[in-house]
Parts: C-alpha cells; sequence; structure tokens
C-alpha cells in the first residue's frame, strides 16, 4: 500500500527542512550538530538577562558579549531545541566561543557555565600547573609557559626582577569557564593576587624596606613552613630578624625548593645542594618565591609579631616552639624528641 502525504503533512517535512537548512548555513556547514563543536575559550564574559527578557533580547545580549558569533545561528538553535519557552533570567558568566549547547543548557537552568577549582596555599608553580592538568584538562607546559610569558611578568612589574610568576598565581577557589586556556588561568590568578593586594601594604613596604617581591618571597617561605596559623606572624618575626643581623635564614622549604619536588625529610646531604634557593648556604632571601602565598602569609609577613625570636622548631603536631637563643633552641629540639620517644614506647 502506498503512503500517501496530506498537503499539511508536506508543509511541516518542507518548514522543518528549511530550519535545517538555515541552521546548517547559520553554523557555517550542513550538520546542525556544528554548533555544538567545542571552540576555544580564553576569557569569561558577563551576560546580563532581565527579568521577563524576550529570547530576542537575550540572544542579543550574548552576541554583543561576544559569547556567540552568530544571532542567527544561536536564534535557529534555541528555537529547535524549545529554549524561548525555558530561558531563565540572570547574571551569567560565560566563556566566548562556547558551544551552544553548554549555552542552551546554562540559559535553561538559569547556572552560567562554569568549574569550580579550588588552590590551596603553598603549592609550588609546577604543583599549580599538575593541578589544572589534573582537574581543567589544560596542559601542565601550557600553564608554566603562561607563566613565564613576558606580558604576565609586566603585567605584575616582574620584568627584570623574575623569569615566572612564581609567588603570584593567587591561592583561592576559582569559578572559571569551561574550556578555560592556560593564559586565561594565569590571568585570572595573578588578577585574583592584584585585587588582594592591599594599597595600604605599599606604605608599609616602604616602613620594612622591602620590594613587593621581596615580600611576597618571603610571605611563600612563611606558607611553607607554617602549619598551626597562629604561629605564622612568630615565624615571620623569626625570619626578620634573622634578616636584619644578617644571619642566613636557613629555611628547610628552601633547599625543598631548590631540589624541584616534595621532600618527605630534609636531611643533612639535602643543605648542601648548590642552588641560590639554599638558605643554609646563602645569606638573605632567596631569588624568588617558593611557594604561592595567601592572604594570611602576606600579612603575617608585612606585621610579624615584635618578638626577639631567632629560632624556631616544629613539634608533630604542628606547632612550633620559638626560642631567643641558640642554646634555647637546642634544649627545645630535645625536649620535643624526648616527648616523641615516650610516646613510642
Amino acid at each position: 500500500m502506498t503512503m500517501r502525504h496530506t498537503p499539511v503533512a508536506r508543509r511541516e517535512t518542507l518548514r522543518a527542512v528549511r530550519w535545517a537548512l538555515l541552521l546548517a548555513i547559520a553554523c557555517g556547514g550542513p550538520p546542525p550538530d556544528r554548533c555544538a563543536e567545542p571552540i576555544a575559550a580564553d576569557h569569561c564574559v558577563t551576560v546580563i538577562i532581565p527579568r521577563g527578557a524576550p529570547f530576542a533580547a537575550a540572544v542579543e545580549s550574548l552576541a554583543a558579549g561576544g559569547v556567540i558569533d552568530s544571532r542567527l545561528g544561536f536564534t535557529l538553535y534555541g528555537r529547535l531545541r524549545g529554549l524561548p519557552a525555558e530561558l531563565k533570567s540572570g547574571t551569567y558568566r560565560l566563556p566566548a566561543g562556547a558551544r551552544y549547547g553548554d549555552i542552551a543548557r546554562a540559559l535553561r537552568v538559569g547556572r552560567g557555565i562554569e568549574v569550580r577549582w579550588s588552590v590551596p596555599e603553598g603549592l609550588m608553580l609546577s604543583e599549580v600547573a599538575a593541578l589544572a592538568a589534573a582537574r581543567l584538562d589544560i596542559p601542565a607546559e601550557s600553564v608554566l609557559a603562561a607563566a613565564r610569558d613576558p606580558d604576565v611578568l609586566a603585567k605584575l612589574q616582574l620584568t627584570g626582577i623574575a623569569t615566572s610568576a612564581e609567588g603570584y598565581l593567587f591561592p583561592t577557589t576559582y569559578h572559571l569557564p569551561v574550556g578555560v586556556g592556560a593564559r586565561a588561568l594565569v590571568d585570572f590568578m595573578t588578577t585574583e593576587f592584584l585585587d588582594n593586594w592591599s594599597p595600604a601594604w605599599d606604605a608599609r613596604l616602604a616602613e620594612l624596606g622591602m620590594a613587593r617581591h621581596q615580600l611576597v618571597t618571603l610571605a611563600s617561605i612563611v606558607e611553607a613552613e607554617v602549619r598551626y596559623g597562629p604561629d605564622r606572624e612568630y615565624v615571620a618575626a623569626v625570619y626578620h630578624n634573622r634578616l636584619r643581623r644578617g644571619m642566613p635564614l636557613q629555611a628547610d622549604p628552601t633547599v625543598i625548593y631548590a631540589h624541584g619536588r616534595r621532600l618527605s625529610r630534609v636531611w643533612e646531604r639535602h643543605l648542601r645542594i648548590a642552588s641560590p634557593y639554599n638558605t643554609y648556604l646563602h645569606p638573605g632571601l632567596p631569588p624568588g618565591p617558593i611557594t604561592q602565598p595567601g592572604r594570611a602569609s602576606l600579612e603575617a609577613a608585612l606585621y610579624p609579631k615584635q618578638v626577639p625570636y631567632l629560632y624556631f622548631v616544629a613539634q608533630p603536631d604542628g606547632k612550633h616552639v620559638f626560642s631567643t637563643t641558640y642554646a634555647e633552641h637546642l634544649e627545645a629540639i630535645r625536649a620535643i624528641r624526648s616527648r616523641s620517644s615516650r610516646r613510642r614506647r
């Protein structure tokens, strides 16, 4: 039996074909799925869709922000998927060049296309790059290269001072656009550092007689040393006191950084590594930061406790015992070892 199409059915079929052809033309190729192809996204755009705004107004906002490259293409795509009836108002953080499917899903649920990424304090640049590779699927080598970009160094006023943005990739929780690239990631993190740097701190630097890079370097060592938060200002005080007296800092974290990897424990043989970062061999601060310090460590380095301590030793619980003289320091070490030995019995 031969099936016959009614005039109404033929019109519906032709209408669907026209929509498909228009969508194909708008997307730049034959298949409608081309609009779902991933496109590189390097910066985040804030798009506001007011309550009650029609779909056409939303499309205009997306186009104006550079989120979409074709008003017609996204209009056709959205209508084919029923987006006008499901559009949610709100403020969206969307990457330029995002996939049409991702944009449509975000507008349906009222949430921007973003990924939550947490960076703890105290990571080395290489570890930040590894974290980006594991959680954001950004090649670690790309992050390292972006952190060495001359434009990034110029932005941080590090040209001629440092070879990378080590110390300036601010540790916090980020809400990043899906598909963010290495350069954009480094830009987000260094901008966060600059945003967290208080103008009042510049005046404090003058009081301390330090440049910002020196302060960040000191804060990075404090960050690496401290596990118990209230100790930060005291650890910073020890290092300030040593710097004023011309004493070597003798900071184990700088030796670890010189080795380029985390050491389970710093032994005597590790202290002999020939590196400008080895503060057992070289007095003063190392050439640059060794970790990414958080705000608390920056503040501790800027405003250390006014105490005479020159030494400290860590206890098993992470808290430190501080001493003014070397004899007191040796006694503190003996007491800690004795308590630890009794616990093991």
